[in-house]
């Protein structure tokens, strides 16, 4: 069944390929909405295959381990796919209702990202990971500044100018990462930053870049100037993609290449607790929806990753708290964005000064964005609550100095997030009604439906938290069986690996 993962990557290329020739619009939509339904369904059957059968590794071309092209899939790998594909449709799906994909090029740009999330996902080599993201870069860049307005511009020139620096520091980590070790293959990489000096120093590189990708503070400042630039159905769907999968490399090279070592818990404690802060903070000083929800995702990264800090007890409940949080956050925030969206593309401005009352007129809407708010912040009946309650259980079982800061950090981000939505809250949907606006108008229902199915599903993983913790259980115990892993990519001999 190892033959499967490629195509993972070739599906999604090949249907972007198609949607360039195809001259109409209709079967250009039917394969951005077709491409990432048909993802999620075969992420979900690989969880199912990989659970019962263990780790699936393909060495594309059939070479040798440590020399091929390797693709390899665990249960950790499938749930991203499901979650990452999930978000995609949602996004495409808001964006086809918007119109936003009368832009010819803009379903084949959403695919191509696609491919690269995939593969991202997917790989088993640095130096592929490095590639994967610049296929992931390249249409993002088109999407972010599609219809050519200054502010997609701006935003766009700040997305390219970063992702590039940190792209030419990934690489030159990967190059350094092979010439100290004679490999790039993170199967044979295992352990390799354990008393390697000049391997440690390599690495370093490799996770400063991966860490301006997750918008990890004091890397963040570029996610909330660029995302809120560009439309609303692209924010939502880098919202899902982007960070989440430099979240991801970051859990496979901790647990891989550092062996999960505890010399640098107090360096993640320390950044993680000032990320928290900076992101919930910093959105109450923001003039327009979408830019105080930016900040909720620089706030929601460190939920996530401060978890690698706290795996000397139980590893795999600890990494599966950071995953259950980092569901959470992907579908949450998703549904907010889109929300968002709905509001401006109906209203023409997503500035709160020029907002006001909404709740009466859009019902709805403001049921739907008050749940998503509630979920953000850890409110019942939404996965937020057990997304902050796995993270809270699993740092205070690590006692001492850390767990208490992680944990007073947690509930002054928390505050923070709550401020900042009670902020948006008052400003759009309570106060006096909106002057000069039609009466009839009103968000369409196709328009607010993506963002409703991204909010149903935070609702059904707060009724769901048995099931779906034991599956996050069974995907952290997958991620955490290296030898699996090594195995599947090297083969029994382990070839390549570093002495």
């Amino acid at each position: 069944m190892d033959i499967v993962l490629p195509l993972f990557v070739v599906i999604p290329l090949l249907s972007s390929a198609f949607a360039v020739m195809a001259p109409w619009k209709w079967a250009r939509d039917l394969l951005h909405l077709a491409v990432p339904a048909l993802s999620l369904a075969a992420g979900a059957w690989l969880f199912s295959y990989t659970s019962a059968h263990g780790t699936l590794g393909h060495n594309v071309g059939l070479f040798a381990g440590g020399v091929a092209i390797p693709f390899v899939a665990d249960a950790f790998c499938a749930v991203m796919i499901v979650t990452t594909a999930l978000v995609t449709l949602c996004a495409n799906w808001f964006a086809t209702t918007a119109g936003e994909t009368r832009a010819r090029y803009y379903p084949a740009l959403t695919l191509v990202l696609l491919t690269g999330v995939n593969g991202a996902l997917l790989t088993a080599d640095l130096f592929n990971f490095f590639v994967f993201i610049e296929v992931m870069l390249l249409p993002s860049y088109g999407l972010i500044a599609m219809t050519g307005t200054w502010s997609r511009l701006a935003a766009g020139r700040t997305f390219v100018l970063v992702n590039l620096t940190a792209s030419t520091l990934l690489v030159v980590g990967v190059g350094f990462v092979y010439a100290t070790t004679g490999t790039v293959n993170m199967a044979a990489l295992r352990g390799a930053a354990e008393g390697n000096g000049p391997a440690v120093v390599a690495m370093a590189l490799v996770l400063i870049a991966v860490s301006a990708k997750a918008g990890i503070v004091p890397l963040h400042t570029w996610l909330p100037r660029t995302y809120p630039g560009t439309s609303a159905a692209v924010m939502g769907l880098f919202s899902g993609l982007h960070t989440k999968v430099a979240v991801y490399m970051l859990y496979r090279i901790y647990v891989i290449i550092f062996d999960l070592s505890d010399r640098w818990n107090a360096l993640i404690v320390a950044l993680m607790v000032v990320s928290m802060l900076v992101g919930g903070f910093a959105g109450l000083a923001e003039n327009s929806t979408r830019r105080v929800l930016a900040y909720q995702m620089v706030n929601g990264m460190p939920f996530i990753l401060v978890m690698l800090a706290f795996t000397t007890g139980d590893a795999q409940r600890a990494l599966a708290a950071g995953l259950l949080y980092a569901l959470h956050h992907m579908v949450t925030v998703g549904s907010l964005v889109l929300t968002a969206g709905a509001i401006e593309e109906t209203y023409g401005t997503g500035l709160l000064s020029k907002l006001s009352g909404l709740a009466r007129r859009e019902p709805w809407v403001a049921a739907i964005f008050a749940a998503g708010a509630f979920s953000v912040v850890g409110f019942p009946p939404f996965s937020g609550l057990w997304g902050k309650v796995a993270v809270v259980l699993s740092v205070a079982r690590g006692g001492g100095w850390s767990s208490w800061l992680v944990i007073g950090a947690i509930v002054l981000a928390s505050f923070a997030a709550l401020l900042a939505m009670f902020r948006v809250w008052c400003a759009v949907f309570w106060g006096r009604p909106m002057q000069h606006v039609p009466k009839d108008l009103r968000i369409r229902g196709a328009l607010i439906a993506p963002a409703a199915t991204l909010l149903a599903c935070s609702v059904v993983m707060f009724f769901a938290a048995g099931p779906l913790v034991a599956a996050l259980h069974t995907a952290t115990g997958a991620l955490l069986d290296v030898d699996s892993y090594q195995e599947s990519v090297l083969g029994a001999t382990a070839i390549g690996v570093p002495r």
